[in-house]
């Protein structure tokens, strides 16, 4: 005897009834808020949006207030343990802690359950990332050998995930999915790199005391990791701490971001099976309350079926993953905006000739422009070719060039490796605009290649096979 179908449940009925509905009107004014948000590439976009403005408005005849805003002094803290900075300093030493935060969290999954935990799959992104690192380092480094100038060779070392990931989400469905991988990984590698540099090489001095403090404070968060201790707030006041005796150190405070970052549980305390096991439990306890109830308001036993199911889905759930999940939008919607606005603000007075001849603007640029297509491309071909790894599946060798191209998109991390280079404005603008310029060109020729790959492939596909 053949089964009859179940009807589907009540609330699914219910769903789909809204659903028919019209939209009110506050649901039709947030929806195209609520897509732009949801889009991978909104936040590259809004990133080259607040790059344009403070461009704009550092050239206009406003730009005495772009200077004046940035320079604003703000006091944080009581008495004598405050610190009186301007708002620039607190967009690249204390905003961009909660970046690094991020950017540490991601390369920790990554290297737990993601691209660059098995030895297989991380072969190509790290050997590819290692020449798009050393490459630009080198083409940098040679032209302004005995120079002044010399020490900003990690300036075009970076790339920016945000900004070449969203040229490849908005190519669409021309690329193979496994090309995104790559890149992002290979973008995490990259920061790797940038973060080891700059706790290494962009450190003037050490105070020693300091760095005891960050040690104890990292002791402290790694106990409270092996204590199974779950909650945010330890976390959020031992890295307030950290942050403070970084700073104190001498070493840039972005770096206790990443430090944070590696203390964060990555452990679950149910596993799938317990999860559902416990929910059943859970939700019948519930039924079987509101069977004898009115009102979830006035009952206490479904109201700790609730807190019980919400505890068990907490418990499901990694800390590293919420937190990641949790802080991912602020940096992507707001902090990185921020910092784009104060940092990408270059004055452009005076001969642009001279000043893309200027041996800083030459090697930021061909260091982007030229060393990292160059190196990556260069060394995973070694790769493949050597056996050391291999391509992933459907992914050629005009998408790893095209996407060698886009990984020339520097920019936040190319800003912020600038303005720890340089403390000469002169400098700094000829670093800046080099960055500005590369990434620009980078992300266009990228996506130019990349499309013209797409092209091919479809006419390949539509030619007729010999007969």
């Amino acid at each position: 005897m053949q089964n009859t179908p179940a009807s589907p449940p009540e609330f699914l009925k219910d769903v789909r009834l809204t659903r028919a509905l019209p939209p009110s009107t506050i649901v039709r004014f947030l929806r195209p808020f609520q897509q732009f948000l949801s889009n991978e590439a909104s936040g590259g976009l809004l990133l080259l949006f607040c790059s344009v403005v403070a461009l704009v408005w550092a050239n206009s005849p406003w730009s005495h207030s772009y200077h004046l805003l940035w320079h604003t002094q703000l006091q944080i803290g009581l008495g004598a343990r405050a610190v009186n900075q301007d708002l620039h300093f607190w967009v690249d030493d204390l905003l961009m802690v909660v970046f690094f935060f991020v950017v540490g969290l991601e390369i920790k999954r990554e290297m737990l359950v993601g691209e660059l935990a098995s030895p297989r799959k991380a072969a190509l992104p790290i050997l590819a990332a290692s020449g798009g690192v050393i490459v630009p380092a080198l083409i940098y480094a040679l032209l302004n050998h005995g120079t002044p100038d010399s020490h900003g060779w990690g300036i075009p070392m970076a790339t920016d995930i945000a900004f070449a990931l969203g040229v490849l989400v908005l190519l669409g469905d021309r690329i193979p999915p496994n090309l995104k991988v790559f890149l992002a990984a290979l973008a995490i590698v990259d920061d790797i790199a940038a973060v080891i540099v700059i706790a290494i090489f962009y450190t003037p001095h050490i105070e020693w005391i300091g760095l005891c403090l960050a040690a104890s404070c990292t002791m402290l968060l790694v106990l409270s990791n092996r204590l199974g201790i779950r909650h945010p707030l330890p976390y959020a006041l031992l890295g307030i701490a950290l942050w403070s005796a970084v700073w104190h150190s001498g070493i840039h405070p972005t770096i206790a971001g990443v430090v944070l970052a590696f203390t964060i549980p990555a452990r679950t305390t149910l596993n799938a099976t317990q999860f559902v096991e416990r929910g059943r439990i859970v939700l019948n306890h519930f039924e079987g309350a509101a069977r004898n109830s009115a009102s979830v308001l006035t009952d206490s036993e479904q109201q700790f079926a609730i807190e019980a199911l919400e505890d068990s889905c907490e418990r499901v759930q990694a800390p590293l993953h919420r937190f990641e999940k949790a802080l991912h939008p602020w940096v992507t919607f707001a902090i990185m905006p921020i910092f784009a606005l104060a940092n990408a603000g270059v004055t452009l007075t005076g001969n642009l000739a001279s000043a893309y001849a200027h041996r800083v603007t030459l090697g930021v640029l061909l260091g982007l422009l030229l060393g990292k297509p160059v190196g990556i491309t260069l060394v995973s071909w070694l790769s493949v070719r050597g056996g050391w790894a291999a391509l992933p599946p459907g992914v050629s060798w005009r998408h790893i060039h095209g996407t060698a191209w886009l990984a020339g998109i520097g920019f936040t991390m190319s800003l912020f490796v600038a303005g720890l280079s340089f403390a000469e404005a002169q400098s700094l603008v000829f670093a800046k605009l080099g960055v500005l310029t590369g990434s620009l060109c980078a992300g266009l020729l990228g996506s130019a290649l990349l499309r013209q790959t797409a092209r091919r492939q479809r006419r390949l596909q539509r030619k007729p096979a010999p007969a």
